[in-house]
């Protein structure tokens, strides 16, 4: 089953539409996007910095969550947000769009990590708050969130590059750049 009736029905919509023609509501959305996510990733950043032991490793870990998971928050509240006006200035473009799927599904992989993280190894905080190097399965999990959040970075800013390589409209594509594509082909 196909979603992609549902998105260009969206797409067709007034406010879809004059969210993509404006010369200035998708770009300040766009700008109010890469900026929210530059506080968001900087500040998950330097957690994940500091749970690998290359930074402030005389800072209690919790101390250093504490200051910063608030703003972490705030940017990613208002990334996510913006990110939702961005899919519907164009969705059923974006649906169709290998580098948004790829962030998409890498998203939700780091929304994974983090979630696994603070229920498991983040509740014993206090037994190794104050250690220069946290544990091995701390260690791990910041080395994990920086690695997706690359990805999701990288990708994000594919998206707008997709048509270059992938295109669902240029057929004959390969039959797996299609399925990852969502691409509605014609079977005769």
């Amino acid at each position: 089953m196909s979603l992609l009736p549902f998105f260009q029905w969206l797409a067709s919509t007034s406010g879809s539409i004059a969210l993509h023609e404006s010369l200035y509501a998708y770009l300040i959305v766009l700008t109010v996007h890469v900026v929210s996510l530059c506080l968001f990733i900087g500040t998950a950043v330097l957690l994940d910095l500091r749970l690998l032991g290359m930074t402030m490793p005389r800072v209690a870990v919790s101390e250093v969550a504490a200051g910063l998971l608030p703003w972490t928050l705030a940017g990613f509240l208002v990334t996510v947000c913006s990110g939702a006006l961005l899919f519907y200035a164009n969705p059923a473009a974006r649906y169709q769009n290998l580098f948004f799927r790829t962030k998409i599904a890498t998203l939700v992989l780091a929304g994974v990590n983090a979630w696994v993280f603070h229920r498991t190894v983040y509740r014993s905080v206090t037994q190794w708050d104050l250690d220069p190097v946290p544990p091995r399965r701390a260690r791990v999990a910041a080395g994990l969130s920086l690695v997706l959040w690359a990805v999701i970075i990288m990708s994000g800013r594919l998206i707008a590059y997709n048509g270059y390589w992938f295109d669902c409209s240029s057929q004959p594509q390969p039959a797996i750049i299609n399925l990852l594509e969502g691409c509605v082909t014609d079977s005769r």
